[in-house]
């Protein structure tokens, strides 16, 4: 994780896993500029339709969450506030 948040580009991972990651960045930051050719690439890489949209639903998640955060100006809480949400998701099953 360390690697790949460093340096992409020379990060020690599968290349299906470095274009998804590529093209995620592209469809946040670029995203006028991509087009049905960037999802071929993924797919001739051995990337599933399936896998395709699950990181798409992760990133809009992500991006929409980070969107918010920054027009309502939320702040992190404090590691007493991150302890109590894991233990409340714990206690709910979440593992």
């Amino acid at each position: 994780m360390q690697a790949v948040l460093a340096d992409l580009e020379t990060a020690p991972i599968a290349e299906p896993l470095r274009a998804t990651l590529t093209f995620l960045g592209n469809v946040t930051r670029r995203h006028d500029e991509v087009t049905a050719e960037d999802v071929r690439v993924l797919l001739a890489l051995g990337v599933t339709r399936g896998q395709i949209e699950d990181a798409l639903n992760v990133g809009f998640a992500f991006n929409v969450i980070t969107r918010l955060a920054d027009t309502f100006a939320f702040e992190v809480g404090t590691p007493a506030s991150f302890d109590a949400g894991a233990r409340m998701l714990l206690g709910r099953g979440y593992k």
